[in-house]
């Protein structure tokens, strides 16, 4: 696989979008809920490049932790991944899970991820941990690491 640009591991950090919806407080299991709907729709206006859902779903000191180990800061990660270079499609989370300590949320799952980058088809696998915290009420996302997961010597 040819090496791919910063900008497709700081997009694919980017799992869970939009949403924003206020919490009450709530049990714990509707709090889970509307934090996995909210990661879904931060998802999809990824894919559809919905530049005020994106920012709407971040808090304002987020930063990302890329898979090669680089830090980007909000307003850098949010340029990128409307960069009209980067076509990401539409992908599915596997394994989600949520883990609730106060003001703070930890979703952590993997992910394939597939598009283009400079008219260059990418595909990649890998496991992030985004870590949410109820901002004026909201729920927003912090931070964001990931990790690439390597493909089995067989797909190599």
């Amino acid at each position: 696989m040819t090496s791919l640009p910063k900008v497709f591991w700081r997009a694919a950090a980017v799992l869970t979008l939009a949403g924003c919806a206020s919490s009450s407080g709530g049990t714990d299991d509707s709090t889970r809920r509307q934090l996995v709907a909210q990661a879904d729709a931060w998802d999809q206006a990824i894919v559809r490049k919905d530049r005020a859902a994106i920012e709407a779903n971040m808090a304002r000191r987020f930063f990302q932790i890329g898979g090669d180990g680089s830090v980007t800061e909000r307003a850098q990660f949010i340029d990128e991944l409307v960069d009209p270079d980067l076509v990401i499609e539409p992908y599915t989370v596997e394994g989600l899970t949520v883990l609730l300590h106060g003001d703070t949320a930890l979703l952590s799952a993997t992910t394939r991820m597939t598009g283009r980058y400079q008219g260059k088809r990418f595909d990649t696998h890998y496991r992030y941990i985004d870590t949410y915290v109820r901002e004026d009420g909201r729920w927003k996302v912090l931070a964001v690491q990931i990790t690439p997961i390597p493909a089995p010597r067989s797909e190599k």
